[in-house]
């Protein structure tokens, strides 16, 4: 058995930066378009709010040119005085309008957020069973903070810029069709051209904007698998070599600073082409404007709507939209990304049989061909050319040294890793899940020794890995649970914390409290496999051997990893692993065919005895 494991090394995250932003756009707007939809209401609050603001932006203008036409150059200052009242009321209404229009923000905002998150949690979820190896890493937990904080502040900024744009610009419009049409005809050019140079460079932008996330995530990933090793990097002189994979990532993200600044000059000609532009085209058409009709009131109503409303405005939604919009754009697309592709078939490796009687792959419960696997590439395999049939309805006891990989068997065997050579079925098919699964897998379970307990009731903790029940199933439901808490001896634990609909609190709970109740729900699991990865290291022999011939019992196949002799001595066969020869049989005839076993049925005497 000279075979090493290898396996492909942690690389960058990349997201979806190869897609253009078409691709993005068209990927982030159904679920943008779903999310909308579902909440008409906060929106049509936010746009209700909104038309006060209209109303204001329509006043400040109107007001300013009718004090002077009607009231200040007419001689009339108390109508003047009353037309600027009438604007600053407008005032008084716009704050009204805006404290409204922040509480039904609040409505879309954070469910945005929450869901990203609950998606991000899921992302990180799938990759881990998906490739367990390769995620999740720090770029997983940038994903679940800085991005998801990032999405939700530029969700916000974008959706309350655009909306004040566009309830001011209908404001400043509306004033200056009812002042004097023929100022749309001037203001309106020269802000349609700046808008038009703006919308150019958001594509490039967004590019540029995609590739610093990338960027950002490898740096995190590079920097966590750093930090890890920083006592072997040292150790070994390797801080060039590390210094080598860090340095780029570094002058990566200097360059594309840079190249984001370059386009922020360019928005920001934009802007003064669209804000600045109309302001001088209005003043130099002034004396036109004047001899053909248009009064000095209507003039300054004109420059107030585009000084004091369009030019704010203007500058806020280019703001917001060349940054905070292609960085929305950016992190949703990472978020609808698809989820990664399997790893393609490891090659096939030069199989050796464990001892033992041959057994028909199609009665296979689990079954390993010529598995081979190792943690790093160099190092030595955990597994060497394993062959291993567990048939259905066979009780199977792992045993062997700390550290022989026992728990990588269990964890291959739950598809939780991927052998670097060989294969590993289950019921026929691959062990490892296809990347879009989802819940429990229906053909196996798995036990670790940290068992999972959560916050909720005593049935909930027991039932979680069941489908949900039919509601007119309920009483078979119940009856299902007590069986199981009957079957394993648990009914004074269940009692101790207040029956069935009681809540659980995971941190007043034992370990052995805690396996216990993860016992149960495994064997409620209607998954054929069982996996016990040392499940039942904190109970006491008695209770022990109660649950595995409880577990035993159910339909299906139980793999126990045995951390006792009796363990061992109730399956119908026994794995030994030594690192060289696996040898697998009765506890009966082990003895005398592997030597590791007999001294580790000794050494569990022993400790028994004493």
């Amino acid at each position: 058995m000279t075979g090493t494991g290898t396996r492909p090394e942690t690389g960058t995250a990349t997201g979806a930066g190869a897609g253009t932003e078409t691709e993005a756009w068209r990927r982030v707007a159904p679920e943008g378009r779903r999310f909308l939809r579902g909440r008409k209401s906060a929106l049509a609050r936010l746009a209700a709010w909104s038309l006060l603001e209209s109303a204001h932006t329509f006043l400040g203008g109107y007001g300013v040119a009718r004090a002077l036409d009607d009231g200040f150059l007419a001689g009339r200052t108390a109508t003047g005085l009353a037309w600027l009242a009438a604007a600053a009321a407008g005032a008084l209404l716009g704050g009204l309008a805006l404290r409204g229009v922040f509480a039904g923000l609040a409505d879309l905002v954070e469910p945005l957020r929450d869901g990203l998150v609950r998606r991000a949690v899921r992302q990180a979820l799938d990759r881990a069973v998906g490739d367990p190896v390769r995620a999740p890493g720090a770029g997983a937990v940038s994903r679940l903070t800085q991005q998801t904080e990032m999405a939700r502040d530029s969700f916000a900024g974008l959706v309350l810029t655009v909306r004040s744009f566009v309830f001011t610009a209908v404001g400043a419009f509306a004033g200056m069709a009812a002042l004097a049409p023929v100022l749309l005809l001037i203001v309106l050019p020269p802000l349609l051209l700046g808008v038009a140079v703006f919308l150019a460079t958001l594509r490039p932008m967004a590019a540029v904007q995609r590739r610093s996330l990338d960027t950002d995530e490898a740096l995190a990933d590079r920097l966590g698998e750093l930090g890890e090793g920083l006592r072997d990097v040292v150790a070994c002189g390797g801080q060039a070599s590390a210094r080598d994979r860090i340095e780029p990532l570094i002058a990566a993200q200097e360059r594309l600073a840079r190249r984001l600044a370059g386009w922020a000059a360019l928005r920001t000609l934009a802007l003064g082409t669209a804000g600045r532009l109309p302001v001088v085209a209005l003043l130099a058409a002034a004396p036109w404007l004047l001899a053909h009709g248009v009064t000095a009131g209507t003039l300054a109503g004109g420059l107030t709507y585009v000084v004091q409303a369009l030019l704010p405005a203007i500058d806020s939604l280019m703001t917001a939209l060349g940054s905070a919009g292609t960085r929305l754009l950016v992190v949703l697309e990472r978020f609808c990304a698809a989820p990664p592709h399997p790893l393609p078939a490891a090659p096939a490796a030069k199989a050796q049989q464990v001892t033992g009687p041959a057994r028909p792959p199609a009665a296979a419960a689990a079954e390993l061909r010529g598995v081979t696997f190792a943690y790093g590439r160099g190092a030595a395999p955990v597994l060497d050319a394993l062959d291993l049939v567990v048939r259905p309805g066979e009780h199977l006891a792992v045993v062997g040294p700390s550290g022989i990989g026992k728990s990588t068997l269990a964890a291959l065997l739950a598809g939780m890793l991927a052998p670097d050579a060989g294969t590993v079925l289950v019921a026929g098919t691959a062990a490892r899940r296809a990347p879009d699964a989802s819940g429990p897998d229906p053909r196996r379970t798995l036990l670790p020794q940290q068992a999972y307990v959560f916050t909720g009731t005593v049935r909930e903790n027991l039932t979680h890995l069941c489908p949900t029940p039919d509601p007119g199933d309920a009483r078979s439901a119940d009856a299902r649970v007590r069986h199981a808490v009957a079957a394993l001896g648990l009914d004074g634990l269940v009692e101790r914390l207040g029956g069935l609909d009681a809540e659980v609190r995971p941190g007043l709970l034992s370990r052995g409290e805690s396996q216990q109740l993860a016992l149960a729900a495994a064997y409620l699991s209607p998954a054929p496999l069982l996996l016990l990865d040392e499940a039942t290291c904190h109970l006491d022999p008695r209770t022990e051997e109660r649950a595995e011939r409880a577990l035993a019992a159910r339909p299906g196949t139980l793999v126990v990893v045995a951390h006792r002799v009796s363990s061992a001595a109730r399956a119908d066969r026994v794995l030994v692993l030594d690192g060289t020869h696996a040898v697998c049989g009765t506890h009966a005839e082990l003895p005398a065919r592997s030597p590791l076993y007999r001294d580790l049925v000794g050494k569990w005497n022993e400790t028994t005895d004493g």
